[in-house]
């Protein structure tokens, strides 16, 4: 069976990549939202794998860069979901015009 190269693998990332920021600039629910900065974040760690692959096949560097992506993601969805759930609470919805009420 034959690998992917790395311009299949960056293909498959840059749509990842393109479908999370059309996803961000869309839509108007904080949870997809969130979702769509995920994927962005998917998107990068796809090519800090296959950089690391094709280019270094030696060296760990890409593999501990998405590790610590992967950990920050993590709790920036934490930190996300927990405003989200305040939120919430505070207003009936999770629609972004509503989040203006929380600058102040």
């Amino acid at each position: 069976m034959m690998e992917p190269g790395l311009y299949h693998v960056l293909f498959i990332s840059t749509a990842l990549f393109f479908i999370g920021v059309f996803g961000f600039l869309t839509r108007r629910n904080l949870i997809t939202m969130l979702m769509s900065i995920e994927l962005v974040l998917n998107s990068v760690n796809i090519n800090f794998i296959a950089f690391n692959k094709y280019v270094w096949p030696n060296q760990l560097d890409g593999l501990f860069f998405s590790i610590f992506v992967i950990a920050i993601a993590a709790a920036e969805a934490a930190v996300a979901i927990a405003i989200i759930i305040n939120l919430y609470r505070s207003h009936q919805s999770i629609d972004v015009e509503n989040a203006e009420d929380l600058k102040f």
